[in-house]
């Protein structure tokens, strides 16, 4: 965990404001899988100290219980004054009714209109059926090169294109870059089916381990959001720090302040 003099050293570029007085069109969040080792009220102090109330839930800080107390947790989130973006990463690899009408039940009873998911090709048509049935959207991350259905979000859109637009990417920036894929031009060609991002950052663009916090890496931040704006994207860039899951608020904490430092760069109040 970080030091009271480390927090306070870092706090003023997190609460800094630019000097423009124009609102931000991007709109940072996390991804919860950051906190995967902390419980749930460790993860609202961190989403305070990071002044975002954006929150894409993972299990581990919304468990698959029964309704009322799936409702219940998610209602504890929102009193702390987070807004809950999204459910996931799921993964639906069982082509049969029960196993996905739980998941979407799960979402129903959170108040979760989106699904960040991970499918497999051959479960694609009944997931179409029940994101018709329950009007929950799913986001399909891709998960590079490792990834035998979905490596890169082109994957996606090349097997989503004629589906329900309730259908479309979480497009993770570094699997993408991972896959050789160019992540600027895969963000614009996704468009209206680009449902989330989940940001992080590489000193190689080709190796999963060299995760670096945001702007320590090669990762174009500042294209990113510049597509993003130019295609009036409308929803969220969820940080996803993978490393360090023992003590991940250095290294978030410093993602934030340099994308929240591009974004005043661009004139934009962070």
């Amino acid at each position: 965990m970080l030091t009271a003099s480390a927090f306070l050293s870092t706090k003023s570029a997190l609460a800094s404001d630019s000097h423009t007085s124009n609102p931000s069109p991007i709109r940072l969040g996390i991804a919860s899988y950051t906190f995967r080792n902390f419980d749930g009220t460790h993860l609202i102090g961190f989403m305070k100290e990071l002044n975002t109330p954006y929150l894409n839930l993972k299990d581990v800080h919304l468990p698959m219980t029964p309704a009322d107390q799936i409702a219940a947790k998610a209602a504890q989130y929102r009193d702390a004054g987070l807004k809950l973006t999204a459910a996931g990463t799921i993964t639906f690899a069982i082509d049969e009714d029960d196993d996905i009408r739980k998941k979407f039940e799960y979402c129903k009873a959170a108040g979760i209109s989106l699904i960040v998911g991970a499918p497999t090709h051959q479960v694609l048509p009944r997931l179409e059926k029940f994101i018709k049935e329950y009007n929950i959207r799913v986001g399909i991350h891709n998960h590079g090169p490792e990834d035998k259905n979905f490596p890169s979000p082109l994957d996606v859109l090349a097997a989503v294109g004629k589906m329900d637009s309730r259908i479309g990417c979480c497009i993770d920036v570094g699997h993408t870059m991972r896959t050789g894929t160019d992540v600027v031009a895969a963000i614009r060609k996704a468009g209206p089916r680009l449902f989330d991002i989940h940001m992080k950052d590489l000193a190689e663009g080709t190796k999963k381990d060299s995760q670096v916090a945001v702007g320590d890496g090669i990762m174009p931040v500042r294209n990113i959001f510049q597509a993003l704006i130019d295609m009036h994207y409308p929803g969220y860039v969820d940080l996803e720090y993978e490393i360090f899951p023992d003590n991940p608020m250095p290294g978030v904490i410093k993602s934030f302040a340099y994308m929240r430092g591009v974004l005043s760069g661009m004139g934009y109040k962070a």
